[in-house]
């Protein structure tokens, strides 16, 4: 990167410093967690659109592009599906509960029990995912940023920045505004790191495809399959279980839960699930071809590292900065949104009626900034970790195709079903969690079928190990799905369970005490035209330096950012008068 770049990353970070200190004088914890149920969809939608992205999304997805081609835009695609879906028979009754966090459901459904199993697992199998975006993003930043030797903050080993600092800089700068202004400051963030996202990419897609002399060339030159939506390890039923797998993780994860509840009506929250959804449809295409158009370029780069090779050819100086910005901006919305979550949970529902009942609105708002801290510095620890961890993608995979299911299967079937207990939460990860280490050390280890000796069990090893993730896939759905389905059977002519009524009653007597939320907030617009017309002005200074042949696309974009900030002031405008 050079001097230009530097600064739009800088002035990225103390943006997203000033938002966070916009909405530091919350009163309670409702406000902390569930922005006062005044978010407007549009950016409670956006907000998790971009809670799903972080730098791994590149690294990972990014190096499946690269080597597999267009099948990594159908894994991503098909969670347009799960959305879809999700609105249709999950969204609107999560906020219909009138729920302030995801963890009181499970307190009431299947007991406190159950909800201290929930915290501590997600808190282990989440501090995981977070740490792998955290790592994901310093391997992006050590490709792009080398330091003269004796610099604190260069590795000798690469003459680079150290993954480390980059690890440290980039944790600390999201856990220091999700501190500062709760769930507002992260919808807040994540709209406007979906802007400059959308806008780097956009930019960068016809750069990518003038350097490999167009779309039809890219097609041409690429390797034989390359644009097959099915390719090795991901074929058509991996497909089909990550779509599933899909529905229960945006159906009941508790960052995406959030997004639902924080909303003022049911239809809102409806919308929120379509909204990401309809992104979702056009998105993954347009965010996978650059490190696919670098395939033909270089066939012999590190995948991980590919996206942002290819980024660093083509955009002119000052873009590659905000290209490094919208990559933190994807791993920032995913760190802050589950930050905000699990410090809400922990809050609220652990330390409230476990350690201090009596605690003030006020008190809660502070012990949910000092366990936002804490948990912060846990994945920065967890980050550290990752290459000692099988990497990036392995730890992706796994986590998303063996943990998912089991946990947020048992929660959305706990919505619809009148008779299961927290008895089967309990069977189910117990029993998926046995077949979960099976699939992983039995079956898998290593490449071997020697512990399994010969004979079926042989031949069955050997078949895993050749549909490694069409069996993690397996695992993850079909174990639990069995079991809760056997444990309902068995329940058909047991009466409705004691947690459903204390559902009921909650959700009853919440409804006649809240008094009816007002309209949407109108200052999230207000913010979001600031940013488009700040993002504007930067596009002009980088064309004003860019080479001839990009100067023009910077220039439409630049002007396309103005005339869009003016139309939201309008907007505002109209709605105020």
């Amino acid at each position: 990167m050079r001097g230009l770049d530097y600064w739009v990353l800088l002035g990225y970070l103390a943006g997203l410093l000033v938002v966070g200190g916009i909405f530091t004088k919350i009163k309670d914890s409702a406000e902390m967690f569930a922005a006062g149920r005044r978010a407007p969809w549009w950016v409670s939608g956006l907000s998790g659109f971009m809670t799903i992205f972080t730098a791994g999304t590149f690294v990972v997805w990014g190096g499946i592009a690269y080597r597999l081609g267009l099948v990594s835009v159908s894994i991503l695609g098909v969670t347009s599906v799960s959305m879809i879906v999700v609105g249709f028979c999950l969204a609107g009754r999560w906020r219909e509960m009138g729920l302030t966090t995801p963890a009181e459901f499970l307190e009431l459904r299947f007991g406190k029990a159950t909800l201290q199993l929930y915290v501590w697992l997600g808190t282990v199998c989440r501090s995981l995912g977070m740490a792998v975006a955290l790592y994901a993003l310093s391997v992006m930043l050590v490709a792009l940023i080398p330091l003269p030797e004796g610099n604190v903050l260069r590795d000798s080993r690469t003459g680079n920045l150290s993954a480390t600092w980059a690890i440290l800089i980039c944790g600390i700068a999201v856990v220091g505004y999700t501190v500062a202004g709760g769930l507002w400051a992260v919808l807040m963030s994540e709209v406007i790191q979906c802007i400059v996202l959308c806008l780097s990419v956009a930019i960068a897609v016809p750069l990518c495809l003038m350097r490999v002399g167009g779309f039809g060339n890219l097609v041409a030159r690429a390797p034989a399959g390359f644009f097959a939506p099915v390719a090795g390890e991901f074929g058509g039923w991996f497909l089909f279980f990550w779509a599933v797998l899909g529905f229960f993780r945006y159906g009941a994860d508790w960052a995406f839960v959030q997004r639902y509840i924080c909303v003022p009506t049911v239809r809102d929250a409806r919308r929120v699930a379509y909204l990401m959804g309809g992104l979702y449809v056009v998105a993954p295409f347009l965010w996978m071809l650059p490190a696919m158009a670098y395939r033909v370029l270089n066939n012999r780069a590190d995948p991980e590292q590919a996206y942002i090779l290819i980024c660093r050819e083509v955009l002119p100086e000052g873009m590659l900065g905000m290209m490094m910005a919208a990559m933190f901006s994807a791993t920032a919305s995913t760190v802050s949104s589950l930050l905000n979550v699990f410090a809400g949970v922990f809050t609220r529902d652990v330390y409230r009626p476990l350690i201090r009942p009596e605690a003030t609105e006020r008190h809660l708002v502070k012990v949910g900034r000092i366990v936002t801290l804490g948990y912060g510095a846990l994945i920065i620890g967890g980050a550290l970790t990752v290459p000692y961890m099988g990497g990036a993608e392995q730890l992706v995979l796994t986590l998303t195709t063996l943990l998912l299911g089991p946990l947020m299967l048992p929660v959305v079937w706990g919505v619809f079903s009148r008779r299961i207990n927290h008895r089967a939460i309990w069977v189910t990860l117990a029993v998926s969690g046995v077949a979960g280490a099976l699939t992983k050390a039995g079956f898998t280890r290593n490449g071997r079928t020697a512990p399994w000796g010969e004979g079926a069990m042989a031949v069955f090893s050997r078949w895993a190990q050749e549909n490694n993730r069409l069996l993690e896939g397996i695992v993850g759905f079909v174990v639990p799905f069995t079991l809760l389905l056997i444990m309902e059977l068995l329940a058909r002519h047991r009466q409705t369970d004691s947690g459903w009524l204390r559902l009921r009653e909650a959700v009853l007597r919440q409804r006649a005490e809240t008094p009816a939320v007002g309209k949407a907030s109108t200052l999230p617009a207000r913010i979001v035209a600031w940013t488009l017309g700040v993002l504007g002005a930067v596009m002009a200074v980088i064309a004003l330096i860019a080479p001839g042949d990009q100067r023009v696309i910077l220039f439409l974009f630049s002007a396309l950012l103005a005339s869009s900030a003016g139309g939201v002031v309008w907007v505002c405008h109209k709605r105020c008068t």
